[in-house]
């Protein structure tokens, strides 16, 4: 039977200044290892660590422009573009841009701190 999330479980979001992060799928909320799925809500300015994750993770802009740094250069990915990176790739995540970004993330497997390794 078809289970209904009925709300997303509200996680702490590493960087500053602080991101809102609504966990719909993964291991919070429905306790799955398989996949998550996550609305982003960031502020202009926000950044946070880069990272080495043991995950694949698609992020898909709904507003805004979100910026994805990798060892060869940066990407803005806008509103309706989405980006993927590769499990193993070095990435860092920020939302300079005047009205931050909202954007849906989907990690396979579950995003987990244990598996997203940040840079110290």
């Amino acid at each position: 039977m078809p289970t209904l999330i009925d709300a997303p479980a509200v996680i702490t979001a590493a960087g500053s200044p602080p991101k809102r992060i609504e966990e719909y799928a993964g291991r919070v909320r429905t306790h799955g290892a398989a996949f998550s799925v996550a609305r982003m809500q960031s502020p202009c300015g926000w950044s946070e660590p880069g990272q080495r994750p043991e995950f694949d993770e698609l992020s898909l802009v709904l507003r805004g422009e979100l910026r994805v740094e990798h060892e060869s250069g940066a990407l803005v990915v806008r509103a309706g573009q989405a980006v993927l990176a590769q499990r193993g790739e070095w990435v860092r995540y920020s939302t300079p841009g005047p009205e931050g970004a909202e954007y849906l993330a989907v990690c396979l497997p579950a995003f987990s701190p244990d598996l997203v390794h940040r840079d110290g």
